[in-house]
């Protein structure tokens, strides 16, 4: 099975990831893949000092052009950003935008209220279905509030994390939440992505769930990315012929890419 285009990976301009963009480009040619969309990190005030989470847009613009004339002939590079969208730091995350140019932008929710997913500091106190309402509630106003980006990342990673026995979504348990946010996603012309790194962090399946897809496309959404989220080159386009397989199986026959945030379809 061949694949066309990897949509969500990082390298060393994002705090956490060590990957050399050209080791990340050379890797994504042997792999036969067409496209790719380097989406390093800009997340305002991320509460982990270790982990900042600003980018230098000059110097990673430059680089990025720099890669585009290298590689022109054996692959499209394609000038992306995933910002960690919070409604503290909108007015900050709109200025960065505005004051750039990019071919595509990945939405998502890493913190909510300030704290952050990852690990257990924000479940703490919580029971698993207060805590994953509550990211819910937040993901839906940033959709509601934010028009900066192209899709929404990985919109079940609140199940990634947490001290609980069983980190599997109920989709059915949060039905109403999860319609709104792909309602107003559909409504705003946004998509939503296919993160396959859900399997590299033990969840047995991608991001998002089968439901939630087959949902998104019941409700008419059409744009959908196809991602890694590789901080690696090992790691590019990992779990692709799952995601694929997914694709059609719910019923979609074309990915989306993006050019000047412009949503071209390309058959699968």
């Amino acid at each position: 099975m061949k694949f066309y285009a990897d949509y969500h990976m990082h390298t060393n301009f994002s705090s956490d990831s060590d990957a050399n963009i050209e080791d990340m480009i050379e890797t994504a040619i042997s792999l036969g893949l067409k496209e790719i969309a380097i989406t390093d990190h800009l997340d305002y005030q991320y509460p982990d000092p270790e982990f900042p989470f600003l980018l230098d847009y000059d110097a990673y613009s430059q680089k990025i052009a720099q890669m585009q004339e290298k590689y022109s002939k054996k692959i499209i590079i394609r000038k992306g950003i995933e910002f960690g969208l919070q409604a503290h730091v909108k007015k900050e995350t709109d200025a960065f935008y505005q004051n750039g140019t990019f071919d595509f932008v990945i939405g998502s929710t890493h913190c909510v209220k300030g704290l952050e997913l990852y690990g257990n500091s924000f479940y703490q106190g919580k029971t698993q279905h207060d805590a994953y309402l509550e990211y819910f509630e937040d993901l839906y106003n940033n959709v509601k509030i934010y028009n900066s980006f192209d899709v929404y990342g990985h919109i079940d990673y609140v199940n990634r994390y947490g001290d609980y026995n069983n980190r599997n979504l109920n989709y059915t348990e949060f039905q109403e939440s999860i319609d709104e946010i792909l309602k107003l996603l559909i409504q705003k012309g946004k998509g939503i992505e296919i993160n396959t790194s859900g399997i590299k962090y033990g969840l047995g399946y991608v991001h998002p769930k089968i439901e939630i897809l087959k949902r998104y496309k019941q409700l008419g959404g059409e744009i959908i990315t196809v991602g890694s989220d590789a901080h690696a080159p090992n790691r590019i386009a990992s779990n692709f012929k799952e995601a694929y397989e997914l694709l059609h199986s719910v019923g979609f026959q074309a990915i989306t890419v993006f050019e000047k945030q412009q949503p071209r379809f390309i058959d699968i």
